[in-house]
């Protein structure tokens, strides 16, 4: 892992390459993200920067968190994430920004998609139904129809696909191009588009 850093999806644009073409982007406000504290192999057992993002009040952290903060010389921060083997020579109280990126890099954006809430298997696995309501069937239209077996296994099997809960999952999408760059806004956009709903926390990871 080369770069890291947190951000919040603001939403999506439309760019126009020199030669005319559209090109689909994800604006990310990104950082900036101060080092926290840091975790070797000697004391914690591996290696790893925790990094913190957007500022709070410190009435809105417990003490012991707070305790981090106040002994680095650090403003509260409202989210702290784990990244490892971090690029370069990182010292606590050192801020990661989007500069630390390129454009062109190659990212892995992760997040949380947007949730559904219970959803039958017609929209939650594009199911056709059943579909036939005559014979006095008018109540089954969109329903899976029968999940187990006769003698053998005589069980429904693991895995099976059925109603449930759809959506609010972490999802990670790879090999995202960075298009633009703002250092002044602390902006990425990002080419296509990224999991989650407007103002979801994402992580996004170069290398």
């Amino acid at each position: 892992m080369k770069a890291a850093i947190l951000g919040r999806k603001v939403g999506m644009t439309t760019l126009y390459t020199e030669d005319g073409r559209q090109v689909p982007v994800t604006m990310i406000v990104a950082g900036p993200c101060p080092v926290v504290r840091l975790k070797t192999e000697e004391s914690d057992g591996y290696k790893s920067v925790l990094v913190g993002f957007e500022e709070t009040a410190e009435k809105k952290l417990i003490k012991p968190v707070l305790g981090q903060f106040k002994k680095n010389n650090i403003k509260p921060q409202k989210l702290m994430k784990e990244f490892r083997e971090l690029e370069g020579d990182l010292k606590i109280g050192d801020t990661l920004t989007v500069e630390t990126f390129t454009k062109g890099d190659k990212v892995k954006i992760s997040g949380t998609s947007k949730g559904h809430g219970f959803q039958g298997v017609v929209k939650r696995h594009h199911f056709g139904g059943i579909g036939m309501t005559t014979h006095g069937q008018s109540d089954r239209a969109r329903h899976p129809g029968s999940i187990g077996s006769s003698s053998y296994p005589s069980r429904v099997l693991k895995g099976l696909r059925m109603g449930g809960q759809m959506g609010n999952k972490r999802i990670s999408v790879r090999n995202l191009e960075i298009v633009e760059i703002f250092p002044d806004q602390n902006l990425l956009l990002v080419k296509g588009s990224v999991p989650g709903g407007k103002n979801g926390l994402l992580e996004i990871i170069k290398g």
